[in-house]
C-alpha cells in the first residue's frame, strides 16, 4: 500500500477486470449486429439462380419464370420468327443493342441471344416496368396493320420485336433487358449466371 492509502495493485486489477468484462460485452453486442448485415436465407433464395427446363417449350411459345422478383420470359423462336428480325432494323431505336444499358455481349446481335432459337428476356418494360404481352403473329392486329410480331406493353403502348428490341416512337427508352443466363445442358437453362468466361 502506498503512502496516500491507495493500493495500486488492486487498482490495476480492477481496471484490467473491468476492461475484459467490457470487451466481452462489446463482443456479445457486436456479433448479432454484424450478423444482421448478412442477407436472410429467404433473401439469399430469392437472389439464387433459377434452373429452367426448356425442353417442353413448343416453337413459338413463351414460358415465364421468376428470378429476383422479376418476370423472365423464355421463348423458343421458329425460323420464320428469326427471318423477320432482319427486316426491322430501320423501324427500331437500337437494333444492335448498343445503347440499351448493361447488356451481356451475347445480347449484342440481331437475335439478342446465345442460341438464336432460344430468347431469354426480362419481361418488364423499360418505360415503367409493366409486363408486355407476346403477340407473335404478324398482321393479325387492327391497331398495327404491318405488325411483324413481338411484345406489346398494354400500359403505355410500347412495342418490341421478337428479340426484345424497342420500336421507334414509343415511350420505352431502350430494348428489353437480357438477364445473365447460361445453358447447363441442352434442355436446362440457368437464369442468373453468365456462361463461364462471359464478361
Amino acid at each position: 500500500m502506498s503512502q496516500d492509502g491507495v493500493n495500486k495493485a488492486r487498482r490495476r486489477f480492477l481496471i484490467g477486470s473491468t476492461s475484459v468484462v467490457g470487451a466481452v460485452g462489446v463482443g456479445f453486442v457486436a456479433v448479432p449486429f454484424i450478423q444482421s448485415w448478412q442477407p436472410s436465407a429467404r433473401a439469399q433464395a430469392v437472389g439464387a439462380p433459377v434452373e429452367a427446363n426448356i425442353n417442353t417449350i413448343k416453337p413459338g411459345q413463351l414460358v415465364k419464370f421468376q428470378w429476383r422478383g422479376q418476370t423472365i420470359g423464355v421463348m423458343r423462336r421458329t425460323q420464320a420468327m428469326l427471318d423477320r428480325l432482319a427486316e426491322l432494323d430501320s423501324r427500331l431505336k437500337d437494333p444492335d443493342s448498343e445503347n440499351s444499358g448493361q447488356q451481356p455481349d451475347y445480347a449484342k446481335n440481331a437475335h439478342r441471344s446465345q442460341d438464336p432459337e432460344i430468347l431469354v428476356l426480362n419481361m418488364h418494360c423499360t418505360h415503367l416496368g409493366c409486363v408486355p404481352q407476346v403477340l407473335p403473329q404478324p398482321g393479325a392486329y387492327s391497331w398495327e396493320r404491318d405488325w411483324p410480331g413481338g411484345f406489346y406493353c398494354p400500359c403505355h403502348k410500347s412495342k418490341f420485336d421478337l428479340a426484345g428490341r424497342v420500336f421507334k416512337s414509343v415511350p420505352a427508352p431502350s430494348n428489353l433487358l437480357v438477364p445473365p443466363h447460361s445453358f447447363l445442358l441442352n434442355d436446362t437453362l440457368l437464369i442468373g449466371v453468365d456462361p463461364e468466361g462471359a464478361a
